[in-house]
């Protein structure tokens, strides 16, 4: 199948850099900055065009989304009306009743709608979701996680996308996280949580606007207590606050041990266990090799249209990691907990590579 990609700003590089490991052909580009997908089509061999002659091009079967966030359910929405199935960057919309809107016209249309992360498809977290479900930890009955970082105006050269409403540290990375939870333990039923902005002003710090300040439009920080439907419970901090740190961390707490995951911004990286009154362990798992990358998401859904069943990063997961997202910042602002409206159940599991 050929993919076109809409939006070549900084992600776009890791895409189509991952591309050639995949079995879709990476075929064209767009952007409304038509500069920028000329030098990513120059630099990989592929078709740079404007984004309305992509949408219309019948050689094009599935758009990834790569826009910023504030025009992923727009871009979306075009190419689902143009007959294309869509891969896009998370968030898929920024809020749970366009997110919901969205997969319905999926399926209205018949087409596929699958949306990132899908860091949870490489072989650390797909190791650790069958040793969950192997029981080695035993019953979960806890999560513990925290993303700190110092933000987006360190090393973006447009970062007022990630402070606008409708991202910040909870929809931009905090879904790398909740995707993580859902998909190793199930879904979220309830949430309370507190949300702050520390730093109202920010100074974009590197590229040709450097220098210049910006306001903060949604909340930088943000801690969660979520209860899951099957009983266990999980806390995140999330935030752009952390100057000089980059905090990435995911445990499972089980009634017979504790397991640490790597970061769920990544592929690979350690995975431990730790049995109780035993001491901690390195998990060995084999990796995917160039396709422990983005690009794996894109490509699970490729293989669901061919094989006619749903993608594991699928549209109706992300609008769960969306409703919960909004629902703790609801639950901030209103300071009650919040039952979330939605539910996705786990995707089933990727086989899970292990060592000779």
């Amino acid at each position: 199948m050929k993919v076109g990609i809409v939006g070549c700003g900084v992600i776009s590089e890791h895409y189509a850099e991952n591309a050639p490991a995949f079995d879709f052909e990476l075929a064209a580009c767009a952007d409304i900055q038509h500069s920028f997908a000329e030098a990513l089509a120059a630099k990989h061999g592929i078709e740079p065009l404007a984004p309305d002659e992509l949408m219309a091009d019948a050689a094009i079967d599935v758009v990834l989304n790569l826009t910023p966030p504030s025009a992923h359910a727009e871009v979306t929405r075009a190419a689902l009306a143009a007959g294309k199935h869509v891969y896009s960057e998370k968030p898929l919309a920024p809020d749970t009743a366009t997110a919901t809107e969205l997969v319905a016209e999926a399926e209205r249309h018949g087409l596929m709608l699958g949306c990132a992360p899908d860091t949870f498809l490489g072989g650390a977290f797909q190791a650790a979701r069958a040793l969950i479900d192997d029981g080695a930890i035993g019953e979960p009955v806890a999560v513990s996680a925290a993303m700190l970082v110092g933000g987006p105006d360190l090393w973006h050269p447009s970062p007022e996308q990630f402070f606008q409403e409708g991202v910040g540290p909870l929809l931009d990375m905090g879904p790398y996280y909740l995707t993580a939870i859902v998909t190793l333990l199930g879904p979220v039923r309830a949430v309370a949580g507190f949300a702050s902005t520390l730093t109202g002003e920010r100074t974009v710090a590197i590229g040709p606007r450097a220098g210049s300040r910006f306001l903060v439009e949604t909340p930088s920080h943000v801690a969660t207590a979520m209860e899951l439907w099957s009983g266990a419970t999980a806390n995140l901090v999330a935030s752009f606050e952390a100057a000089d740190r980059y905090v990435c961390d995911l445990e499972i707490h089980g009634r017979e041990g504790v397991l640490a995951l790597p970061d769920a911004n990544a592929f690979g990286g350690p995975l431990r266990v730790r049995r109780n009154r035993g001491d901690w362990e390195e998990v060995p798992y084999q990796s995917r090799g160039a396709r422990e990358a983005r690009g794996i998401g894109l490509e699970d859904l490729v293989k669901a249209v061919e094989e006619g069943r749903a993608p594991r990063a699928s549209g109706r997961l992300a609008v769960h990691v969306v409703d919960v997202a909004r629902s703790v910042l609801h639950a901030a602002a209103e300071e009650r907990t919040v039952e979330v409206a939605t539910r996705a159940e786990r995707p089933d599991p990727l086989p899970v590579l292990r060592p000779a």
